[in-house]
């Protein structure tokens, strides 16, 4: 068999592409769960000042998301949403975290929450890093 065309893909053979890798994945490691944690922070008054978003997934947490509004940083809040998403993996099943963060973001915060950096990809974007980190989970 050989490739006539490569093309862009529609809605529904990326679906199928999804599909397939998943089945293999399946094939290798069995059903593969993922719980997101989606925690939010809000002020006296109800509103909304930040929040975290990740998932846990194959034992791992995942951080995609934590942010805090402007006038609300360096107060804790971004601590004790860190570690409320931290213990709700660890509750779920976690062992381990990972999260990645750019150079003009948030490394020295996670760094001082115990987490290392483990890869790094320069030149993301220009002249900047993006950094991957990680950090086993204290399950006592």
């Amino acid at each position: 068999m050989r490739v006539s065309t490569i093309a862009d893909a529609t809605v529904v053979e990326t679906q199928r592409i999804c599909v397939g890798l998943q089945a293999f994945n399946r094939a290798a490691v069995g059903e593969i769960e993922s719980t997101p944690i989606h925690l939010a922070a809000k002020d006296d008054d109800g509103e909304l000042i930040g929040g975290i978003v990740g998932e846990v997934l194959l034992g791992w947490l995942e951080i995609h998301v934590l942010w805090l509004r402007e006038d609300v940083r360096s107060q804790g809040h971004g601590a004790a949403l860190l570690h409320a998403c931290e213990r709700r993996a660890i509750e779920i099943g976690a062992h381990s975290a990972r999260l990645d963060t750019f150079d003009w973001q948030a490394e020295a915060f996670y760094r001082r929450h115990g987490y290392e950096r483990f890869a790094v990809l320069d030149g993301y974007p220009d002249t900047h890093e993006r950094i991957f980190m990680r950090k086993r989970l204290s399950t006592r």
